[in-house]
């Protein structure tokens, strides 16, 4: 006898609505998709800040930089919250497939981002918007590698790390 699959989100509605609240205050920009073949558990699309980290913009280089915000698609699992989100950017054209093989480019044989260096740095009580901010922060240090200006992505990411900032500040295009 089978068993109906119980969604995450059916079996845990008030965090369902946490990520939900979450995610519109910090990103308004990512439209929650409650089931699609992308998201078959759930999750968002759309652009996300460019931005967000609680330390002054380095203007003007980060225009220059970053033209655009980075559009995502943040992929839950039917596991979550104990298992944290993928998240897969949106580029056109996406990230070139060798950077998958080389780790200073953060990205997972599956295009997803690798924004956890192990897998203790999930917990499950962090919200998938925490993600979201080391995925903007990546998506800056994509740039700079694609510019050649960095060999490789900071281990910690520049959402934590300002080594980076006065490179972005005096960038030109």
């Amino acid at each position: 006898m089978l068993t109906e699959l119980v969604r995450w989100m059916d079996a845990e509605p008030r965090r369902l609505e946490q990520e939900l609240e979450a995610m519109a205050a910090f990103a308004p920009d990512l439209r929650w998709i409650d089931l699609s073949p992308e998201l078959p558990a759930g999750g968002w699309e759309g652009e996300i800040p460019k931005w967000p980290f609680d330390r002054d913009r380095p203007d003007p280089g980060l225009d220059l930089l970053v033209p655009a915000s980075l559009a995502v698609r943040v992929e839950l699992k039917q596991s979550f919250p104990a298992s944290p989100p993928k998240l897969r950017p949106l580029l056109d054209p996406p990230p070139d497939p060798r950077y998958r093989t080389q780790t200073e480019w953060h990205i997972n044989g599956d295009g997803t981002l690798c924004l956890l260096q192990t897998a203790d740095m999930w917990t499950g009580r962090d919200s998938a918007t925490e993600l979201v901010v080391k995925a903007a922060g990546w998506f800056i240090e994509y740039r700079l590698m694609e510019e050649k200006l960095v060999e490789a992505m900071t281990i910690n990411g520049i959402c934590s790390d300002p080594s980076r900032d006065d490179l972005i500040q005096g960038f030109r295009s």
